[in-house]
Formats: structure tokens, sequence, C-alpha cells
């Protein structure tokens, strides 16, 4: 090998061949780059999902630097160098092929995600358990690609001889920095934990509907220090994750998407409840919000001056439910002041002389 390359350092100009090698490194990654592009090109209308175009995807561009690095990483030995600079070269070298290498990981990564998000489809009806799965993937992805980065920095520093001398030094105080570590990054910690225990025990899950603070919205992202939840008006309530661990909350859909909602209404006495009944089932037969569960009007209580008459309706989701509150609540009065409107709620006057009977 030696001989070959005094031979050639002969021929050529140490600038050229060095020049050369890394020219053709360049090359192999532009012609990687070329490739995939092509691919991508192939699969551009595709819009259904694949793994081989989630892997083009979310690998095109990490790939675009990491080969020609690798390459000329492999080529290094070939190299006709003179003078000390080579090795700040080869650590610089170093250094990006780990950056690259760890840009990779990441990318895989999201392969795999895009690969559960797939399989595990929000968009189905009774999504109960794709919702627990992609709880779980979303903190993992972060905690995994926070551990990737984290490690890459570790061994991108280890690469300088001072850093690893101070490295050794610092090993000797282990247990005084450990303590003073664990004491100043006990919140951080918490959050952490607390992310690891809503991630497993799922007491919220992406996409469930929470009652937090009075605001009534869906929890739209759990990141490892605070979760997101997206209010009805689309406003954004922005809460610590440990939130969840320390105070109560509602879930509406902790077990299952269908819930029960409730309607009153308050009539007066001589309100025909049966025709109200009647009026209500026929309604419910003729609207897709109604999940077929649960319709019923009952008398739950007497006023002073009017009767109570709760109506519970069952629903696929939160969603359905509220309109199909909405949608018995609006026909119902109307059906009451069309037919029977002089039931609506009274106040009664009764005098000596005479009975007064007037609308609330």
């Amino acid at each position: 090998m030696e001989k070959q390359l005094n031979i050639w350092s002969k021929m050529v100009p140490v600038w050229l061949w060095n020049l050369g090698l890394i020219a053709a490194a360049l090359f192999l990654g532009f012609l990687v780059k070329l490739v995939i592009t092509a691919l991508l090109h192939y699969y551009k209308n595709t819009e259904d999902y694949s793994l081989f175009k989630s892997i083009l995807t979310h690998l095109s561009a990490p790939l675009n630097y990491f080969v020609p690095l690798l390459t000329l990483n492999t080529l290094l030995p070939f190299l006709m160098y003179e003078g000390a600079y080579i090795s700040f070269f080869k650590q610089l070298l170093e250094i990006l092929l780990i950056v690259s290498f760890s840009n990779v990981l990441i990318n895989s990564v999201k392969i795999f995600e895009d690969y559960l998000y797939h399989t595990y489809d929000l968009t189905k009806a009774d999504n109960l358990k794709e919702r627990k799965v992609q709880t779980q993937l979303r903190f993992i992805r972060k905690v995994i690609i926070t551990f990737i980065v984290l490690i890459t920095i570790a061994i991108v520093l280890l690469t300088f001889d001072n850093v690893r001398k101070i490295g050794a030094g610092l090993l000797t105080g282990v247990g005084v920095g450990g303590i003073i570590i664990g004491i100043a990054a006990q919140k951080p910690l918490g959050n952490l934990l607390a992310g690891f225990q809503i991630a497993f025990t799922q007491p919220l899950r992406i996409d469930d509907v929470l009652v937090v603070e009075g605001e009534w919205g869906k929890v739209e992202d759990i990141t490892l220090t605070y979760v997101v939840l997206n209010i009805w008006d689309q406003r954004r309530l922005i809460l610590p994750i440990t939130y969840f661990i320390e105070k109560p909350f509602e879930n509406w859909t902790r077990t299952t998407a269908q819930l029960i909602g409730t309607v009153f209404l308050y009539v007066d006495y001589t309100c025909p409840v049966d025709d109200v009944r009647k009026e209500l089932n026929r309604l419910l037969s003729i609207t897709d919000l109604w999940d077929k569960r649960l319709g019923i009007l009952q008398v739950t209580d007497s006023k002073e001056r009017t009767m109570e008459l709760r109506i519970l309706l069952s629903a696929k989701d939160s969603s359905k439910a509220f309109e199909l509150r909405c949608y018995v609540r609006e026909n119902l009065i109307k059906y009451i002041r069309e037919n029977y409107g002089d039931t609506l709620p009274k106040i009664r006057l009764v005098s000596d002389n005479q009975h007064i009977e007037r609308p609330v």
C-alpha cells in the first residue's frame, strides 16, 4: 500500500490526489441523492401509507450527509497528507460523522412512528386502543430522541483530549456531584417521572376529552414537561404534566368515547308528559346523532311553580352528545310551544275575586 502511495505521490501532486478522493466521496453522496430524489418523485403522488415511502421521506436528507462522510472516512487511509492539519481534519470528520449518524437514528425513530400511526389510526370510531398506543408512542419518541441527542453531545465532547482529562478528574467527585445534580434536577426529574406515569398508567391520552380548570377540550399533545389542551373555541390551555398527577380533572373518554348527555326542561304541572315522551322518541328515531343505547324522559323534580323533566341521551362521542342535546332541547321546546303553549311555566296570582295566570 505504501509503495503504491509513493508511486502515485510521484505521479500526482498530493493536493490533487486528496482533492480527488474528497470529490469522489461527495460524488457518491450526490449519486445517492439523485437515486433517492428519483424514487421520491415516483412516489410523490402516493397518498396511502407505504413503509418504503416513509423510509425515503425521513432518510433522504440525513443520508445526503452521512453517506459522503462515511465514504470519506473509509477513504481516509488513502489520503496523502503532510503537516499537522491532518489531526484537526480527522477530528472534524469524526464529529461530523457522529452528528450525521445521530440524525439518521432520530429519523429512523420517525419511520417507526409512522408505521405505528398507520397501524393505530385515530380516525376510527372506537379508537380507545389507538389513543393508548399513540400516547405512549409520543412520550417514548421524545425520550428516545432526547437520549440520542445527549449521547451524541457526550461522544462529541469525548473526542477532545482535554474534556476526557476533565471527565476522569470529575469521576473522583462523582458522589458529591451526584447529590448536587440530584437536588438541582428535582423538578425536571419530577416532570420526567410524571410523564412516564401518564404514558403507562394513562389517566389521560391523546385525543381524550377533558374538563380542566373549568375548560372543556381535547388533549392535543403530551410532551416531557407539559400537556396541551385544545379548547372547544380553539384556544390552547397549557398545563404542566405534574398537574395531572397532583390535581383532579374530568376525563370524558377514559374507558370509552361513548357518553350520556342530559337535557332539563321546566314545564307547568298541566304539561302532558306522555305526549312529550312520544315526541322525544320520534325525534331520536330520525337523527344519526343518537346511538340507540339510551333515550328516556323522566319527571325528576317538582318545584314550587314547575316540574322538572330530565332527558337522558346517549351518543358515540362527546361532540355528538353535545349536538344531540341541543337538537332535542330545541325541538322539544318548539313542540311544547306549538302544541301545548299553555303548559309553559307560569306564575299564578289568586285574589278573592279572580284567578290570574301570567307566563313566567
